[in-house]
């Protein structure tokens, strides 16, 4: 079959080839110069069907545009199209190309300009912005067997995941991918699992870390309970202030929220710090034991970012009783105490979780790194409420002082 498919396109330049040199007796005729460039198509409606998109450079400018693809039913006979912006983004065709025949998986064709009549050199497809779709038949177009970004838009193999952790649904989660294209923008593909069939799920990356929340920074394509997935071409902030490049979106300030509905923003199925907020995996665990309350127990487990910052998370167990918890960081030991407050920390909920992003002393006299904290002289004191702070739920040294 890949011989019959080479042989099949040899002679598609030759007939090309000699067309030219019957319209133009003094010339050659049009010869491939050598160069090309290959573009992945990867499956979508059938994970059997996936393939290549060549582009060969002709030596009067033109190209030869060879779709192989391989898994296609015989006797089919598939459109193809290289469209404007990326397959995430979609758009308008710019190329109608051969149609693939299911028999060989092959369609061939020479390209000299878009469909509306703007010239298109090799060079110029090269740097396309654009994608190419290959459709099951004329009579179903919306149905996709393949699909590959091209030109500028292609992907330079350059990626980076980040978790996205379970929030009201302890069976959903997943992962955001940033991959870098070659004109240095970012697919973002969200990967979800367990999302239910019926669901859509809007999604966006926002500014600071999850813990401290913060404002919509980029909305991203809505995530397709179906199939988990959604994806988004990111170029620039939602307000147009700033445009991102890939290298941008590694070192940005800000995590992502993926929401249960449009009509339900309120409830989280998946969320989880990128760019400078994601974990580096070193942590501490210090041990918060029952003070006034029987029956209270739980530790703080301080995590490095890559930012050198510190997520400082309280999970206690037994705190069934209502309402939230004021805590700090305190200095001095338990030993000591009692102690200024170096540090305050988001209230313990009633499911006995706080976070916190720490940066900094309460009073801005010292910066705070992850180091700085795991040798800090130091405790913590979670209270019974804002109006009893007399009453410690738990206690437990840190840093110096710890375990």
């Amino acid at each position: 079959m890949k011989n019959l498919r080479f042989i099949s396109y040899l002679l598609a330049l030759t007939a090309f080839a000699f067309v030219s040199c019957d319209d133009d007796n003094d010339g050659p005729g049009v010869l491939p110069t050598g160069q090309s460039k290959t573009f992945a198509l990867s499956s979508v409606a059938d994970a059997a069907i996936s393939g290549t998109a060549t582009f060969n450079a002709l030596d009067d400018g033109s190209t030869a545009i060879e779709l192989m693809l391989n898994g296609t039913p015989d006797g089919g006979s598939h459109p193809a199209h290289i469209h404007f912006n990326t397959a995430a983004e979609g758009g308008d065709i710019a190329v109608t190309l051969t149609s693939v025949d299911g028999s060989t998986g092959m369609s061939t064709t020479i390209v000299t300009a878009t469909d509306d009549g703007t010239p298109l050199t090799s060079d110029d497809l090269l740097d396309f912005d654009g994608y190419i779709n290959v459709h099951l038949s004329a009579d179903d177009l919306a149905t996709l067997v393949a699909q590959g970004d091209i030109g500028q838009n292609e992907l330079t193999g350059m990626s980076k995941g980040f978790a996205l952790a379970s929030v009201a649904d302890p069976d959903i989660s997943g992962m955001a991918t940033f991959a870098e294209r070659v004109n240095g923008e970012t697919l973002v593909t969200l990967a979800l699992e367990n999302t239910p069939a019926d669901g859509m799920h809007p999604a966006h990356i926002h500014f600071n870390t999850a813990a401290e929340g913060g404002g919509i920074a980029v909305t991203l394509g809505t995530v397709d309970g179906n199939t988990g997935m959604s994806k988004t071409n990111v170029t620039m902030l939602d307000d147009g202030s700033m445009m991102f490049s890939y290298d941008d979106l590694l070192e940005f300030d800000g995590y992502i929220n993926v929401h249960l509905s449009a009509a339900d923003l309120g409830t989280l199925v998946a969320q989880g710090d990128i760019g400078q907020n994601e974990l580096t995996g070193t942590s501490m665990t210090y041990d918060l034991n029952a003070v006034d309350v029987a029956g209270v127990s739980g530790t703080v487990e301080f995590m490095e970012r890559v930012n050198g910052e510190t997520l400082v998370e309280i999970s206690l167990m037994g705190t069934t009783f209502a309402g939230d918890h004021p805590s700090h960081i305190h200095l001095g030991s338990v030993a000591e105490a009692p102690g200024a407050i170096a540090v305050t920390l988001t209230r313990v909920n009633t499911m006995g979780v706080s976070k916190t992003n720490v940066t900094i002393l309460d009073d801005e006299s010292m910066m705070l790194s992850y180091d700085d904290l795991i040798a800090f002289d130091g405790y913590i004191n979670v209270h019974n409420s804002a109006a009893d702070l007399g009453t410690l739920v738990a206690q437990g040294d840190i840093g110096a002082n710890g375990n």
